[in-house]
Protein backbone atom coordinates (compact mmCIF):
# COMPACT_ATOMS: atom_id res chain seq x y z
CA UNK A 1 0.00 0.00 0.00
CA UNK A 2 2.45 1.95 -0.59
CA UNK A 3 2.31 5.43 -1.57
CA UNK A 4 -1.21 5.72 -0.55
CA UNK A 5 -2.94 9.00 0.54
CA UNK A 6 -5.95 10.55 1.13
CA UNK A 7 -6.54 11.03 -2.40
CA UNK A 8 -5.74 7.70 -3.83
CA UNK A 9 -9.21 5.96 -4.60
CA UNK A 10 -10.55 2.49 -5.67
CA UNK A 11 -12.64 2.37 -9.08
CA UNK A 12 -16.18 0.99 -8.61
CA UNK A 13 -18.49 -1.11 -10.61
CA UNK A 14 -20.33 1.97 -11.77
CA UNK A 15 -16.86 2.87 -13.29
CA UNK A 16 -16.45 6.36 -11.13
CA UNK A 17 -13.48 6.78 -8.46
CA UNK A 18 -13.76 6.88 -5.07
CA UNK A 19 -11.22 7.81 -2.19
CA UNK A 20 -10.35 5.37 -0.17
CA UNK A 21 -10.70 6.96 3.48
CA UNK A 22 -14.16 9.62 3.81
CA UNK A 23 -15.00 12.05 6.74
CA UNK A 24 -18.32 11.19 8.08
CA UNK A 25 -20.42 13.72 9.65
CA UNK A 26 -23.15 11.44 11.76
CA UNK A 27 -24.89 13.40 14.25
CA UNK A 28 -22.39 16.35 13.91
CA UNK A 29 -24.10 19.40 14.25
CA UNK A 30 -25.36 21.69 11.40
CA UNK A 31 -24.27 24.65 13.42
CA UNK A 32 -20.67 23.13 13.09
CA UNK A 33 -20.93 20.90 10.09
CA UNK A 34 -19.81 23.27 7.46
CA UNK A 35 -16.37 24.58 9.64
CA UNK A 36 -15.53 20.87 9.89
CA UNK A 37 -16.22 19.52 6.59
CA UNK A 38 -14.11 22.76 5.53
CA UNK A 39 -11.41 21.54 7.87
CA UNK A 40 -11.42 18.24 6.47
CA UNK A 41 -11.19 19.52 2.79
CA UNK A 42 -8.22 21.60 3.66
CA UNK A 43 -6.12 18.93 4.89
CA UNK A 44 -6.78 16.58 2.24
CA UNK A 45 -10.07 14.31 2.74
CA UNK A 46 -11.39 14.58 -0.48
CA UNK A 47 -14.96 12.01 0.49
CA UNK A 48 -17.47 13.19 2.37
CA UNK A 49 -20.37 10.60 3.58
CA UNK A 50 -23.73 12.06 4.65
CA UNK A 51 -27.07 11.39 4.96
CA UNK A 52 -30.22 12.82 4.92
CA UNK A 53 -31.25 11.80 7.97
CA UNK A 54 -28.29 13.39 9.36
CA UNK A 55 -29.97 16.91 9.26
CA UNK A 56 -26.59 18.57 8.12
CA UNK A 57 -26.63 17.45 3.76
CA UNK A 58 -27.05 21.87 2.97
CA UNK A 59 -24.33 22.50 5.45
CA UNK A 60 -22.11 19.77 4.17
CA UNK A 61 -22.50 20.80 0.71
CA UNK A 62 -22.13 24.52 1.71
CA UNK A 63 -18.61 23.70 2.37
CA UNK A 64 -17.76 21.85 -0.55
CA UNK A 65 -19.18 24.68 -2.63
CA UNK A 66 -16.65 26.95 -0.65
CA UNK A 67 -13.90 25.01 -0.23
CA UNK A 68 -11.79 26.64 -3.42
CA UNK A 69 -12.15 22.74 -4.89
CA UNK A 70 -13.34 22.13 -8.01
CA UNK A 71 -16.43 19.55 -7.96
CA UNK A 72 -14.70 16.84 -9.44
CA UNK A 73 -12.21 16.38 -6.97
CA UNK A 74 -14.72 16.07 -4.00
CA UNK A 75 -16.75 12.38 -3.08
CA UNK A 76 -20.17 13.12 -1.86
CA UNK A 77 -22.62 10.31 -0.77
CA UNK A 78 -26.01 11.08 1.00
CA UNK A 79 -28.79 7.77 1.87
CA UNK A 80 -32.27 7.45 1.36
CA UNK A 81 -33.52 7.42 5.14
CA UNK A 82 -35.64 4.63 6.37
CA UNK A 83 -38.60 6.54 6.79
CA UNK A 84 -38.70 7.03 2.66
CA UNK A 85 -38.36 3.18 2.03
CA UNK A 86 -40.43 2.82 -1.44
CA UNK A 87 -40.99 4.46 -5.13
CA UNK A 88 -43.46 7.26 -4.21
CA UNK A 89 -41.43 8.25 -0.62
CA UNK A 90 -37.55 7.60 -2.11
CA UNK A 91 -38.13 9.72 -5.21
CA UNK A 92 -39.22 12.62 -2.89
CA UNK A 93 -36.53 11.76 -0.51
CA UNK A 94 -33.83 11.75 -3.41
CA UNK A 95 -35.40 14.77 -4.75
CA UNK A 96 -35.26 16.97 -1.32
CA UNK A 97 -31.08 15.57 -0.96
CA UNK A 98 -30.33 16.57 -4.50
CA UNK A 99 -31.93 19.82 -3.68
CA UNK A 100 -30.09 20.34 -0.24
CA UNK A 101 -26.99 19.18 -1.86
CA UNK A 102 -27.18 21.89 -4.65
CA UNK A 103 -24.03 20.55 -6.31
CA UNK A 104 -24.76 19.55 -9.67
CA UNK A 105 -25.21 15.58 -8.95
CA UNK A 106 -24.45 13.31 -5.93
CA UNK A 107 -21.35 10.87 -6.62
CA UNK A 108 -22.83 8.12 -4.58
CA UNK A 109 -26.86 7.46 -3.05
CA UNK A 110 -27.01 4.46 -0.53
CA UNK A 111 -30.36 2.78 0.83
CA UNK A 112 -29.36 3.92 4.67
CA UNK A 113 -31.15 0.73 5.98
CA UNK A 114 -33.26 -2.69 5.03
CA UNK A 115 -36.51 -1.75 6.71
CA UNK A 116 -40.59 -1.74 5.13
CA UNK A 117 -40.00 -4.85 3.94
CA UNK A 118 -39.20 -6.62 0.27
CA UNK A 119 -41.77 -4.22 -1.49
CA UNK A 120 -40.31 -1.30 -0.23
CA UNK A 121 -36.65 -2.13 -0.54
CA UNK A 122 -37.29 -2.70 -4.63
CA UNK A 123 -39.40 0.62 -4.92
CA UNK A 124 -36.48 2.54 -3.38
CA UNK A 125 -33.82 1.05 -5.92
CA UNK A 126 -36.11 1.77 -8.56
CA UNK A 127 -36.15 5.39 -7.71
CA UNK A 128 -32.73 5.36 -7.27
CA UNK A 129 -32.30 3.81 -10.81
CA UNK A 130 -34.29 6.39 -12.21
CA UNK A 131 -32.22 9.35 -10.40
CA UNK A 132 -28.92 7.25 -12.13
CA UNK A 133 -30.06 7.54 -15.05
CA UNK A 134 -31.49 10.65 -15.48
CA UNK A 135 -27.66 12.13 -14.44
CA UNK A 136 -28.41 13.18 -10.23
CA UNK A 137 -26.22 9.94 -8.80
CA UNK A 138 -23.32 8.55 -10.46
CA UNK A 139 -23.24 5.94 -8.38
CA UNK A 140 -25.33 3.73 -6.21
CA UNK A 141 -25.16 1.09 -3.06
CA UNK A 142 -26.86 -0.01 -0.01
CA UNK A 143 -26.34 0.24 3.90
CA UNK A 144 -26.44 -2.43 6.89
CA UNK A 145 -27.94 -4.70 4.51
CA UNK A 146 -27.73 -8.96 5.51
CA UNK A 147 -26.88 -11.29 3.26
CA UNK A 148 -30.62 -12.12 2.30
CA UNK A 149 -30.80 -8.72 1.63
CA UNK A 150 -28.46 -8.41 -0.86
CA UNK A 151 -29.80 -11.49 -2.06
CA UNK A 152 -33.10 -9.93 -2.75
CA UNK A 153 -31.64 -7.03 -4.40
CA UNK A 154 -29.29 -8.89 -6.42
CA UNK A 155 -31.65 -10.97 -7.81
CA UNK A 156 -34.48 -7.93 -8.53
CA UNK A 157 -31.01 -6.36 -10.41
CA UNK A 158 -30.50 -9.09 -12.92
CA UNK A 159 -34.11 -9.87 -13.58
CA UNK A 160 -34.35 -6.31 -15.20
CA UNK A 161 -34.45 -4.08 -12.17
CA UNK A 162 -31.37 -2.16 -13.45
CA UNK A 163 -28.57 -0.38 -12.10
CA UNK A 164 -25.64 -2.17 -9.87
CA UNK A 165 -24.28 -2.29 -6.38
CA UNK A 166 -21.15 -0.32 -6.26
CA UNK A 167 -20.71 0.59 -2.62
CA UNK A 168 -22.25 -1.26 0.68
CA UNK A 169 -21.26 0.19 4.06
CA UNK A 170 -21.78 -1.01 7.48
CA UNK A 171 -19.99 -1.20 10.88
CA UNK A 172 -17.33 -2.87 10.61
CA UNK A 173 -13.96 -2.95 13.22
CA UNK A 174 -12.19 -5.61 15.02
CA UNK A 175 -14.96 -6.53 17.41
CA UNK A 176 -17.74 -6.19 14.71
CA UNK A 177 -16.15 -7.92 11.16
CA UNK A 178 -19.30 -9.20 9.48
CA UNK A 179 -17.24 -12.00 7.79
CA UNK A 180 -20.33 -13.06 5.78
CA UNK A 181 -21.38 -9.77 4.37
CA UNK A 182 -17.76 -9.09 3.70
CA UNK A 183 -17.41 -12.43 1.80
CA UNK A 184 -20.43 -11.73 -0.39
CA UNK A 185 -19.22 -8.04 -1.24
CA UNK A 186 -15.83 -9.06 -2.54
CA UNK A 187 -16.81 -11.68 -4.73
CA UNK A 188 -18.84 -9.43 -6.55
CA UNK A 189 -16.29 -6.31 -6.36
CA UNK A 190 -18.46 -4.57 -4.10
CA UNK A 191 -16.68 -1.32 -2.36
CA UNK A 192 -17.22 -1.73 1.25
CA UNK A 193 -17.19 1.25 3.63
CA UNK A 194 -16.75 0.87 7.32
CA UNK A 195 -18.66 3.22 9.49
CA UNK A 196 -18.00 3.61 13.41
CA UNK A 197 -14.28 2.37 12.24
CA UNK A 198 -13.00 3.89 15.78
CA UNK A 199 -15.79 2.33 17.43
CA UNK A 200 -17.08 5.39 19.08
CA UNK A 201 -14.21 5.50 21.51
CA UNK A 202 -15.46 2.99 23.26
CA UNK A 203 -12.55 0.55 22.98
CA UNK A 204 -9.01 2.24 23.12
CA UNK A 205 -7.70 1.16 26.09
CA UNK A 206 -8.10 -2.36 24.93
CA UNK A 207 -5.53 -4.04 25.84
CA UNK A 208 -4.51 -4.96 22.28
CA UNK A 209 -5.07 -1.77 20.69
CA UNK A 210 -2.78 -0.43 23.28
CA UNK A 211 0.08 -2.65 22.45
CA UNK A 212 -0.06 -2.01 19.07
CA UNK A 213 -0.37 1.95 19.76
CA UNK A 214 2.79 1.49 21.64
CA UNK A 215 4.62 -0.74 19.25
CA UNK A 216 3.99 1.41 16.36
CA UNK A 217 4.43 4.71 18.10
CA UNK A 218 0.67 5.60 16.71
CA UNK A 219 -2.72 6.50 18.74
CA UNK A 220 -5.35 3.45 18.73
CA UNK A 221 -7.47 5.65 16.77
CA UNK A 222 -4.74 5.52 14.17
CA UNK A 223 -4.03 1.42 14.12
CA UNK A 224 -8.24 1.17 14.09
CA UNK A 225 -7.98 2.96 10.78
CA UNK A 226 -4.99 1.87 9.57
CA UNK A 227 -6.52 -1.56 10.23
CA UNK A 228 -9.64 -0.99 7.84
CA UNK A 229 -7.73 0.52 5.61
CA UNK A 230 -5.88 -2.98 5.08
CA UNK A 231 -8.46 -4.83 5.17
CA UNK A 232 -9.50 -2.89 1.77
CA UNK A 233 -12.10 -0.88 3.22
CA UNK A 234 -13.05 2.91 3.05
CA UNK A 235 -12.80 3.63 6.45
CA UNK A 236 -15.17 6.65 7.45
CA UNK A 237 -14.01 8.45 10.64
CA UNK A 238 -15.63 11.49 11.98
CA UNK A 239 -14.94 14.48 14.41
CA UNK A 240 -15.60 17.91 15.12
CA UNK A 241 -11.92 18.43 16.81
CA UNK A 242 -9.23 19.34 14.44
CA UNK A 243 -6.79 18.10 15.94
CA UNK A 244 -8.25 14.71 15.45
CA UNK A 245 -9.78 15.01 11.96
CA UNK A 246 -5.95 15.37 11.44
CA UNK A 247 -4.70 12.54 13.56
CA UNK A 248 -7.33 10.19 11.44
CA UNK A 249 -5.80 10.74 8.13
CA UNK A 250 -2.07 10.36 9.70
CA UNK A 251 -2.10 6.72 8.61
CA UNK A 252 -0.04 6.34 5.50
CA UNK A 253 2.91 6.11 7.08
CA UNK A 254 3.45 2.64 8.73
CA UNK A 255 2.22 -0.94 8.16
CA UNK A 256 0.33 -3.11 10.09
CA UNK A 257 2.56 -6.41 9.83
CA UNK A 258 0.68 -9.92 9.38
CA UNK A 259 0.82 -10.46 12.89
CA UNK A 260 -0.81 -7.19 14.09
CA UNK A 261 -3.51 -7.61 11.54
CA UNK A 262 -4.00 -11.30 12.79
CA UNK A 263 -4.16 -10.07 17.05
CA UNK A 264 -7.27 -7.84 15.61
CA UNK A 265 -8.95 -10.70 14.32
CA UNK A 266 -11.03 -11.31 17.04
CA UNK A 267 -14.11 -13.45 18.54
CA UNK A 268 -16.85 -11.05 18.85
CA UNK A 269 -19.63 -9.35 17.18
CA UNK A 270 -20.28 -6.35 19.50
CA UNK A 271 -21.32 -3.49 17.55
CA UNK A 272 -21.85 0.06 19.01
CA UNK A 273 -24.55 1.78 17.20
CA UNK A 274 -27.97 0.79 15.20
CA UNK A 275 -28.00 -2.78 14.17
CA UNK A 276 -30.31 -3.34 11.39
CA UNK A 277 -28.11 -6.14 9.44
CA UNK A 278 -29.73 -8.39 12.19
CA UNK A 279 -32.70 -6.56 13.48
CA UNK A 280 -34.82 -6.51 10.55
CA UNK A 281 -35.77 -10.06 8.93
CA UNK A 282 -38.37 -9.50 6.53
Amino acid sequence: MAGLSLQSTYQLTSGHYIPRVGFGVYKTPADVTEKVVLKALELGYRHIDCAKMYQNEAESCNAIRNSGLHRSQIFYTSKVPSTSMGYEKAKQAIAESITAANIGYIDLMLVHAPYGGKESRLGTWRALVEAQKAGYIRSLGVSNYSVQHLDELEEYIKNGGGGEISVAQYEIHPWCPRDDIVAWLQKRYVIIQAYAPLVQGTRMKDPVLQKLSQKHGKSPAQILVRWSLQKGYIPLPKSVTDSRILENAQIFDFTLSAEDMANLTLNEYSPVSWDPVRDCKL
